[in-house]
């Protein structure tokens, strides 16, 4: 169990509606039966009254339809910039009970190339976004900033070099690069005056490789490991909006690839 902002809203939907049930069935009729109508309804039970729908509302949006995040780091440039504010699909791989993080009911699996939310493994209360590359069986092999899966490389084609704005400027000139991971088509960047660990892979059942799209600015599965099924949150789908050192109007209502 993991006590965040799910959590708490739980907790305040239980509470909420525990007040209001116990006042319906029994504290209301008492209070008619000692002195009628007239007889003031405790404040508690107004508010409980009151939020209790807000909250099993935005608790049910939030915990099996979507889910609001914004982009704190850089490392899914160019995709996702610092200040998107994205939606996260929470159905598509599978129904999970808030605050448990319990499957209930199985729906689709990761596919490669999605874009995906997830419990960071060495700290699940911090949610991570990253690029799934590698499903459970592959064989991925990253050397010389060159990725292979199952021992073929994985098509790329350079589109030259990138342009970044607001905090995205400091990568600016790294080499901007198409990637193909089946049916998804993507851009990453890569950058000649850093680097990033290579090495070969054999990713566990039931767990992923992930790698973010600044490739060499990513702490990912080269680093700490590979992400659980369980751990997974959803995809993203959307950025509904961008606020870096101010509004960025052009990728309000971008998809996600």
């Amino acid at each position: 169990m993991i006590w965040d902002f799910a959590a708490l809203l739980t907790l305040l939907t239980l509470v909420s509606g525990a007040i209001w049930a116990a006042d319906s069935l029994w504290l209301a009729p008492r209070r008619r039966r000692l002195g009628g109508d007239a007889v003031a309804e405790p404040v508690l039970v107004d508010y409980a009254r009151s939020f209790f729908p807000i909250f099993l509302i935005v608790l049910l949006l939030r915990s099996f339809l979507v889910e609001p995040f914004r982009i704190p780091s850089g490392s899914m440039i160019p995709t996702l910039l610092i200040g998107d504010f994205i939606l996260v699909n929470k159905y598509v791989y599978g129904i999970r009970l808030p605050v448990l993080n319990q499957k209930v009911i199985e729906l689709d699996a990761p596919e490669r190339g999605d874009v995906v939310v997830f419990r960071y493994p060495l700290d699940p209360a911090t949610p991570f976004i990253k690029r799934v590359i590698g499903l459970p069986g592959d064989t991925v092999r990253y050397a010389d900033k060159v990725l292979y899966i199952n021992g073929e490389r994985v098509n790329t084609t350079a589109r030259g070099s990138y342009l970044g704005v607001r905090s995205a400027a400091i990568h600016t000139g790294a080499a901007l690069v198409r990637e193909e991971l089946g049916m998804h088509s993507h851009d990453i960047i890569l950058s000649s005056a850093s680097g990033s660990p290579d090495g070969e892979f054999k990713v566990p059942e039931g767990h992923y490789f992930v790698l973010g799209d600044n490739r060499d600015n990513s702490r990912d599965s080269r680093f700490w490991g590979f992400v659980p099924d369980h751990s997974l949150v959803g995809r993203a789908f959307f950025i509904w909006m961008n606020w870096d050192r101010g509004p960025g109007w052009g990728r309000i209502g971008t998809v996600i690839e």
